[in-house]
């Protein structure tokens, strides 16, 4: 009798240890690496202490020395396609908006493979029963679904706007129309982010956050304790700025001499000789104060990963939208307005939004290297080697989605929600961030990478960059190989490389939907 118990215990813990075993374990699903995903707005390639800038970034200084920097990062040169682009991982189709049904997005994938989502900050892709964060596959949201905002209270009405115009704020599927004294977008963000990722770890799951600082996009709106800080630093003037910024570059080993020559004067800079030097170091001034306050916000977000200790489990990255801008907004004279407080929109201009772009050419809205290049920053402990500068890889916002995948199991669907899904375009950057594929690796199978905004052309195939500018209406032709700054135009000496390229840039350009004004087929 006893024997026959031994084996009839015998068998039924055999048995509970294969039904166990068959059964997909929650625990193997808590490996899968958190994701945070940080894009700040308008910030140019050179604002931040590890590319370069002088503006105090000791928390992004750390992820880079945690992780690894990219040189070659691009994105669409404007809020709105870089966000389609980030979310899809598709190149812009802006024909019936930007985010479509046809279209998956990193929350909707990701929540479909087990994971928790949430995005805290800038939207800008609509507020429809298709196209709001909150019913596109994130669980959590909280933030602006406009372009811009006053960061001290949403609520008041843009003055750049003729008759002023209220922007839309909201959390999850609800409108917000009040805020408390105190308020401060960035800060608002953070404590959202912060409050969400804690909820979610208590769950269990994995998370992917995202968060899109509206800073430094303007109106430039700054604590004054954080303006304090830079007061009387910018007098020396874009132009001496940029020669600043660059040298260090050189120094800490970002770029090299030969391949990265400081670009010449942008053709809208301009004297600083005759410019009103306590105005222009005021409008700068504010602007680092608005990365410095963004800053400390990401130093807050990581204490909070350590503290949940999940920290070494949580794979960072960091990126602008697009370069510095350029813009004036409300077409009054700028010297006339206030920066800082919150009952004006000022921006810093173009000679600033052009410096903080070193060592490249142009700006946002321009498709030359100043503005589709944006810092790319990746912090994955035990999996990037810390303190590393890649150099070589070539990477684009379109590569986010597919490389989200490949970090949290997921796969990208061929249909969702009863329609029919396009391809995916970007491919996944996985084992680039492990070192694991070099830079011709890196660029392999993919034959190119093209841009458009208000005029503004540009397709790159290998190293060879053909670039459009609206005001020369011409194509210029950069072998990147050699001159990453585009300070040598090649098109006279390569005509036969200009039109095929070209014609690989209109071919794009119709199956992607856009629809081309004017001349430039020939160049």
């Amino acid at each position: 009798m006893t024997n026959r118990l031994s084996v009839h215990a015998l068998f039924a813990f055999a048995l509970c240890v294969l039904l166990i075993l068959s059964i997909p374990s929650a625990r193997a699903a808590d490996n899968r690496p958190n994701i945070v995903l940080i894009m700040c707005d308008d910030m140019g390639w050179s604002d931040i202490g590890c590319y370069g800038g002088e503006v105090k970034t000791p928390n992004l200084d750390k992820l880079a020395a945690q992780g690894v920097r990219f040189t070659q990062f691009y994105n669409n040169a404007k809020c709105t396609t870089t966000r389609a682009s980030l979310v899809t991982g598709l190149y812009p189709r802006r024909s019936g908006g930007l985010l479509k049904t046809n279209m998956v997005t990193i929350g909707e994938v990701l929540r479909s493979a087990g994971y928790r989502t949430a995005l805290s900050g800038k939207w800008h892709l609509g507020r429809g029963d298709t196209t709001h964060p909150y019913k596109r596959g994130f669980d959590a949201y909280y933030g602006l679904l406009d372009g811009c905002c006053n960061f001290f209270n949403p609520s008041q009405p843009d003055p750049s706007y003729k008759g002023g115009r209220v922007r839309y704020f909201g959390q999850n599927d609800q409108r917000i129309t009040e805020f408390p004294d105190g308020y401060y977008t960035t800060d608002a963000f953070t404590d959202h982010a912060i409050e969400t990722i804690k909820g979610f770890h208590k769950e269990g799951k994995p998370f992917l956050l995202h968060v899109c600082y509206t800073a430094p996009h303007y109106p430039l709106h700054a604590k004054p304790s954080d303006i304090a800080k830079y007061r009387g630093k910018y007098k020396m003037g874009w132009e001496a700025m940029r020669k600043q910024r660059y040298a260090r570059q050189l120094e800490m080993g970002l770029i090299d001499k030969k391949r990265y020559p400081l670009s010449d004067t942008d053709a809208r800079s301009y004297n600083w000789a005759g410019a009103d030097h306590d105005f222009e170091d005021h409008r700068m001034a504010v602007y680092a104060a608005m990365i410095d306050s963004m800053d400390q916000n990401i130093g807050r977000l990581m204490k909070t990963l350590d503290e949940m200790g999940v920290a070494d489990n949580t794979i960072v990255m960091f990126l602008s939208d697009n370069g510095g801008c350029a813009e004036e907004p409300g077409g009054r004279d700028p010297s006339k307005r206030d920066p800082g407080p919150a009952n004006d929109y000022v921006a810093v201009g173009p000679a600033w939004g052009w410096a903080q772009n070193a060592p490249f050419k142009r700006y946002k809205q321009w498709v030359h290297e100043g503005g589709i290049n944006t810092p790319f920053i990746v912090r994955w402990p035990k999996h990037v080697k810390p303190n590393t500068i890649n150099t070589e890889s070539v990477g684009h916002i379109i590569d986010i989605m597919p490389t989200l995948c490949d970090l949290a199991g997921a796969t990208y669907p061929k249909q969702y929600n009863g329609h029919d899904i396009l391809p995916v375009e970007g491919r996944s950057l996985v084992d680039v961030f492990k070192q694991q594929a070099d830079g011709e690796q890196a660029f392999r199978g993919r034959d190119m990478l093209a841009w458009e905004w208000a005029g503004n052309r540009a397709i790159r195939m290998g190293d060879w960059k053909l670039a459009w500018d609206r005001s020369t209406k011409r194509w210029e032709l950069y072998d990147l190989s050699q001159d990453r700054t585009e300070t040598h135009d090649l098109s006279a000496k390569h005509p036969d490389r200009v039109q095929a390229m070209s014609d690989a840039w209109f071919k794009w350009a119709k199956e992607t939907g856009l629809k081309v004004k004017g001349a430039g087929k020939k160049g």
